[in-house]
């Protein structure tokens, strides 16, 4: 019998689904982060002392970059998961792009947006 070189059409629905309901998780927050660093702009200690300004504003930088790196990684998530669906539709979804194999449906459940195996991205590391 001839290894499998590819998911089936069930299968491949049923990482759909998966990666429909991760996605619309990740544009949630992804909007509530947005939401977050636009209220940050209209934030002001106006009426407090000039030593307590400067902290509080310090601390307002410090979150708003934190806030930034958070939205950007999860633009990145998003974007992972919708190539993800692209590769659903092409039927090439779950193939490793190194090797050509089939990932473990494990992996793609944990991660469904991953392109490598684990022994794949392992050894690109090394």
């Amino acid at each position: 019998m001839s290894e499998k070189k590819r998911y089936s059409d069930a299968e491949l629905e049923e990482f759909r689904e998966i990666i429909n309901s991760k996605l619309a998780l990740a544009r949630r927050d992804y909007t509530s982060m947005m939401k977050q660093l636009r209220n940050a702009e209209g934030n002001d200690v106006d009426d407090t002392s000039p030593s307590l300004k400067l902290l509080e504003e310090g601390s307002a930088i410090q979150s708003k970059e934190e806030l930034i790196q958070l939205a950007s990684r999860q633009q990145k998530f998003i974007q992972g998961l919708e190539a993800a669906l692209v590769r659903i539709e092409n039927k090439t979804y779950g193939i490793d792009r190194i090797t050509g194999e089939l990932i473990p449906k494990e992996r793609l459940r944990v991660v469904p947006h991953a392109t490598l195996s684990v022994e794949s991205k392992n050894a690109r590391k090394h």
